[in-house]
């Protein structure tokens, strides 16, 4: 299974990618076997709805078809629970996808989304045409982003990016970073 999720921050706050690792953490009760480290790609930045970064996230994995319902119900759960539907210009999407292959149409569609605009319309028919599964808040749009993050499978070519959360109470306090310079050849 892939599921795409796509902007569920907001410029006030909230994260894409916090909401993908508590969603993996939850996965792992359901016995799935990650095949792939999380995918996070980078939307076209010129959209102009975007909410800050513009990246949508992929979690591809194998699992036990007795858990499919469990799985997909506690994804909904999350996304719900973690997307800022009450903030102006956060359009959530969800997108499920049952195949191993990622068919060439998506991957077009998906280095589309990275270049261009996409319409909600292109999505849908593609979703249908797949037979995936969809579901979004306020205008869906965020149902465009999640489908393209699966299908952007980064095939030779990727990045790692390194995040951190900040915990409950550090929240809306002025953020403070310490830095250590580490020398790797040095003992």
């Amino acid at each position: 299974m892939h599921i795409g999720l796509d902007d569920t921050d907001s410029t006030k706050g909230g994260c894409t990618t916090y909401l993908a690792a508590v969603l993996i953490e939850k996965l792992e009760k359901f016995k799935v076997k990650f095949i792939d480290y999380p995918g996070l790609i980078r939307l076209n930045p010129n959209v102009p709805w975007k909410t800050r970064g513009n990246g949508a996230l992929c979690l591809r994995f194998n699992y036990s078809s007795e858990f499919e319902e469990q799985i997909k119900d506690t994804a909904m759960k999350l996304w719900e629970e973690h997307s800022a539907i009450d903030q102006k210009g956060t359009d959530p999407g969800i997108v499920f996808y049952k195949n191993t292959e990622i068919p060439m149409e998506l991957t077009a569609f998906s280095k589309k989304t990275e270049t261009s605009i996409v319409t909600l319309k292109e999505a849908t028919e593609l979703i249908k045409k797949l037979g995936a599964e969809a579901s979004g808040f306020n205008s869906c749009r965020g149902i465009i982003g999640a489908l393209a993050a699966i299908g952007e499978t980064l095939d030779c070519d990727h990045t790692y990016e390194l995040i951190a959360y900040r915990t409950a109470q550090n929240l809306s306090t002025k953020r403070r970073a310490v830095f250590l310079r580490v020398n790797p050849w040095k003992g």
